[in-house]
Parts: C-alpha cells; structure tokens; sequence
C-alpha cells in the first residue's frame, strides 16, 4: 500500500504540478493509413489480409512490434528502429517462428513511409503470425494516426491504479513456455486490465505481485526518480518485457551525466519518489500523476529530458 500519512509538500526541488509538463506542442498533422504484407507489398487499408485460419487470428500465435514514427526536414525516422528488430527477432525465435529477415521488413516498410512529412507523426505495427497450416507465417506492416488519447497523456499525464499480475515473480524464470518478456500477439489479458482501470476511474494500470512488488504496465516500463537517479525494474522476475524505449532513455541519460540503476521496489515506494513515469514507443515518456488515487510528485524537467533522449 501506499504511504499516504502525509501530503506531499511544496519545495524547491520537488513540487506537485497540476498542470502538465511544459508547453503542449501543436497536433501532428493526419497520416493517411496504410497497409503492406510481406511476399506481396502494399495493399488497400480496408484490403483482407489474413484467413479465418490464421494462427495469429484464431488463437493470438505471433508476435509483433510497434515503432514511433516522426516526420523530419531530412525525412521520416523510426525510433529505436534497430532495438525493436532485435526484439522482432527475439520474440520470433522465443515462438519457433522464423526469425524476421530485417532486409525484407525494412524493404515492406520504406514505402509507406514516403507520405510522413516534416511534423508528422505515426505509429508503424509489424506483425508475424504462425499463418495457416498451408500457407505458413503471415507478415503485416500497418502505419496509422497516433491517437489522440496518446497526444492527451503526454500532456496530462495519466492516473494509474495496481492490479495484481496474478503470478509469482519468479514463475516465468522456471517456465520459460509462459514466454515471459516476449511480445506476443496475446495481449487480451494487458486489454483487460486497461478495462478494470477505466471501471477504477483510471488511464493506466501498474501490475505489481501479491506482495506488493511493482513490475510494469500492461504497455509501458515503468520508471521512478529518486535522489537523482532515475529507476526501473528488474526484467527477470515477473516476465517484465524490455523496453526500447527505456533502453534509449537511459542511454541518454547515461550520456548526460544522470544516474541509472535497475532494481526492486514496492508501491510504497513510488508514493515517496521524485517523479514516476511509463515508458511505451508510441507515447514515449508520460508522467504517472496518482496511483490508486494517492497523488504523486511531479517532475516536468526530467520529463523534457526523457522526451529528447528517446527522441534523439
């Protein structure tokens, strides 16, 4: 539980903001969507793409990636464009899929990016499924409009509440078929909890172990600051999913001069910490403002800072 005997006092060098981190920048202009699968390129956004026997549809057996896409003067980039491969690759292996040829989705990609401008922004989805017991794996690039709720958290930051991810933390250490840590296409039971949240009158859930261990959200890595450091749970225990867009941040803050450090911690802790924050490759760095309604100090300095070293 959270310690809430007292309530946060304003200070110099730590202080609840009601308002959001520094000045909303202008909405990106609208991205027309786009589709393509592998083996056949681009097809119409409203175009079949998968059978109803697809392994992918029928039972959520594939694994995906989901990439940020901004618009530049010197054209479109895909942030963390070679960790997200990576972890294409990891998760294709972790499933006994094969293993993405990056030649081949970088090749299925590039086209649709031709129409991302300077201050644009999009989301790029690439998905493998098992495909069908005749056809094998289907492959599908999908580039679309972030959305706004995606525009709005990073402007309000969001409110989480703790749900208990209904596992022991070590579960996934001794059965690696749980595929803890692998981006799977079944994300039925993170979609559920994001439900249980809005039911709670939140945006965002924190899963956290039945003895209070803090883990991740059902989208994003979780983040804290706290003397200075800045924070994040350990991805061995509780089949925590690394994160690239973490992997960035702290890359950059490394580079900065800012301490990193990975360790465990319980909920009571993040009601102490500095700032708190999730972490995703859409939404990039989002202050959490409450968790289970206790209110939480609120960093928009190093708010900005994450920002630029994710975008870097």
């Amino acid at each position: 539980m959270l310690d809430t005997s007292a309530t946060p006092t304003t200070a110099a060098d730590r202080t609840v903001a009601p308002t959001a981190a520094g000045t909303p920048a202008p909405a990106p202009l609208p991205v027309r969507p786009r589709t393509a699968v592998l083996g056949r390129g681009e097809v119409p956004w409203d175009f079949p793409v998968v059978t109803a026997d697809d392994a992918g549809l029928g039972r959520g057996d594939g694994c995906f990636e989901t990439l940020r896409v901004l618009g530049g003067p010197r054209g479109p980039r895909l942030l963390q464009l070679e960790a997200h491969l990576a972890r294409f690759a990891r998760s294709a292996a972790a499933l006994d899929l094969p293993v993405p040829d990056p030649g081949l989705w970088l090749a299925l990609v590039q086209p649709l990016l031709a129409e991302v401008g300077e201050g644009q922004e999009a989301t790029l989805r690439m998905l493998l499924t098992r495909g069908t017991p005749t056809g094998g794996p289907t492959g599908v690039v999908t580039l679309r409009e972030v959305p706004e709720v995606t525009r709005r958290a990073r402007e309000d930051g969001i409110s989480v509440v703790t749900l208990d991810r209904g596992v022991v933390p070590d579960a996934y250490t001794s059965a690696p078929w749980l595929l803890g840590g692998t981006k799977t296409l079944s994300y039925v039971l993170n979609m559920a909890a994001l439900r249980e949240a809005a039911r709670r009158g939140a945006d965002d859930v924190l899963f956290r172990t039945g003895d209070g261990e803090v883990l991740e959200g059902p989208t994003s890595t979780l983040v804290w600051s706290a003397d200075g450091e800045l924070l994040t749970t350990p991805t061995d225990r509780g089949g925590i999913l690394a994160g690239t867009t973490l992997q960035a941040a702290f890359d950059g803050a490394r580079a900065a001069g800012r301490r990193t450090a990975v360790r465990r911690t319980d909920v009571g802790e993040l009601g102490r910490a500095d700032g708190v924050w999730f972490l995703s490759s859409v939404r990039g760095a989002v202050e959490v403002t409450s968790i289970d309604a206790h209110r939480l100090f609120r960093d928009p300095a190093t708010t900005r800072d994450l920002r630029s070293w994710i975008e870097a």
